[in-house]
């Protein structure tokens, strides 16, 4: 989720076009059938567009995906027309609900589940449950989210069920010590899970620069290093962090790490986690540059020397993705906001082939192409 607009000139000429697309719908249904959605569909020019979206009947973002059992299951967000205008505080994503997608391949029928998780089932919950992530292990399947607090402030909760597709029961309590967002969940090959999170502006990860919550917004100087994401490694119940939470150290090609004022390469959003021929790739979203990025370690909780873009900017204000393999082959899911007609909260997921060169480097995809 991104929900600042940004100052840098190198965003400006990109976030023109999606700022004036931005208009709230006049209604607060989710259905993408109407007349109104219909006309701003059709406005928008198809062939700018690499792939379609996977499910045109309710919008869906921050698309996770995973394959449990040789099926795709894709772990988005719901987003809907809250009435709520646009903001720097990012109160139009005021999703409310999970629903999960799933299908036997890339290309193939793809299925929308039923409400995996209210908010009104989870306990501690107050406002906006954003992009989640799942995992499985030892017969159950675990629901990763976060949802601010009655207090407004961004914990991490998780749910379980016998079920991929849920429904899921939430803990009672947030997990102990999480904050901030974007949960992405990493099985590694000794059986290892691990938890990446963090975001800036709105996901409030600038808060708690010194351990504990600050209200106030603070961020380094631009010739320092910026913010880095948050990676814990999981309990044996998946409950749970095992140990303290540590720093994700993303570095330039001299080891240095990457600086605040180093917009289009720095950490903002989006963790994601996948390993191609024993080496870790963290990948990310670079916010109001619009770009999913990429480095690679040795180790599943780093350093990652920055390696380049996987993702050029889409359709929109955001930038979400998750990598997984499938039948031999890489694809990237990521989401845009095509089918809205341009609404930046009204977005859709998409899928398309990620291919890595032979040196292990990534090919950067480009899937839109604004006239």
């Amino acid at each position: 989720m991104i929900h600042k607009l940004s100052s840098r000139p190198a965003a400006l000429a990109f976030m023109a076009a999606s700022v004036l697309a931005a208009g709230c719908q006049s209604n607060t249904t989710d259905k993408a059938t109407n007349k109104a959605e219909t006309t701003t569909t059709e406005a928008t020019d198809k062939k700018a567009f690499l792939s379609e979206p996977l499910v045109k009947e309710i919008y869906t973002a921050d698309p996770s995906a995973h394959v449990f059992n040789g099926k795709i299951y894709v772990y988005p967000s719901h987003d809907i027309d809250a009435g709520i205008p646009d903001n720097d505080n990012g109160d139009q994503y005021a999703m409310r609900d999970y629903r999960v997608l799933s299908m036997d391949s890339v290309g193939g029928k793809v299925t929308v589940h039923d409400v995996a998780l209210d908010i009104k089932d989870v306990q501690w919950a107050g406002r906006q449950m954003w992009a989640p992530d799942a995992a499985y292990h030892n017969g159950t399947y675990y629901l990763y989210f976060p949802v601010k607090d009655k207090q407004d402030i961004f914990h991490l909760g998780v749910a379980t069920s016998s079920s991929p597709t849920g429904p899921f029961k939430a803990q009672p309590e947030p997990i102990k010590g999480s904050f901030s967002m974007d949960p992405a969940v990493f099985k590694d090959t000794d059986g290892t899970y691990y938890m990446y999170f963090g975001g800036i502006w709105g996901g409030q990860l600038q808060r708690w620069s010194t351990g504990k919550y600050n209200p106030k917004d603070e961020y380094p100087a631009d010739d320092q290093p910026a913010l880095m994401p948050k990676v814990a490694r999981l309990t044996k119940d998946m409950l749970q962090f095992e140990g303290p939470v540590k720093d994700v150290q993303i570095l330039d090609n001299t080891g240095k790490p990457l600086l605040t004022g180093d917009n289009e390469r720095r950490f903002f959003e989006a963790a994601w986690m996948h390993k191609y021929n024993g080496k870790y790739y963290f990948s990310y979203s670079t916010g109001d540059t619009h770009y999913i990025a990429y480095g690679i370690g040795d180790s599943p909780t780093g350093p990652f020397t920055y390696q380049g873009v996987i993702l050029n900017p889409v359709l929109g204000w955001t930038n979400h993705h998750s990598i997984v393999e499938h039948k031999g082959k890489w694809y990237l899911f990521y989401h845009d906001a095509s089918l809205s007609g341009g609404k930046n909260h009204l977005r859709s997921v998409k899928v398309t082939e990620l291919k890595h060169r032979p040196d292990g480097t990534i090919e950067t995809i480009t899937a839109y192409h604004p006239n």
